[in-house]
């Protein structure tokens, strides 16, 4: 399942310093950001190899997550905020704040290969079957 850590922030009378120095469990790849949405959903895929950091820099953004078993939505309001999305992890991000950037480190370089867009089918018939009785 995805989790958060905190970034190491440094503040003083200046104004802050986040440090991204040994706590992204992999080697950066990748990096891409996503900003200027338009209300609409983003992502909604997982990964077969792929493990990606995603740091809110300015805004906020939601992220759905689901790993087959439980669910969560995380909310991202700080850049000193990081989630881990673990390839299992199938997300949609979501809920943009109007000036919202989201910086995403990834443990590969893009391959289409990799995604997957389906989301975890068993999760939803353990639902309906648990609520069927």
């Amino acid at each position: 399942m995805a989790y958060q850590i905190d970034l190491k922030t440094f503040t003083d009378e200046r104004g802050h310093l986040t440090v991204i120095e040994k706590v992204i469990p992999f080697d950066v790849k990748r990096i891409f950001y996503i900003y200027g949405v338009d209300g609409s959903i983003r992502g909604g895929h997982r990964h077969h190899q792929t493990i990606q950091a995603a740091i809110c820099l300015k805004g906020s953004c939601a992220i759905y997550n689901q790993d087959g078993i439980s669910e969560r939505v995380f909310e991202l309001n700080s850049p000193d905020q990081c989630l881990i999305l673990e390839p299992k992890d199938w997300h949609q991000m979501f809920d943009f704040s109007e000036d919202a950037i989201l910086m995403v480190l990834a443990s590969e370089y893009f391959d289409s290969t990799d995604y997957i867009y389906e989301p975890y089918f068993i999760y939803d018939r353990l639902r309906e079957l648990a609520a069927s009785q």
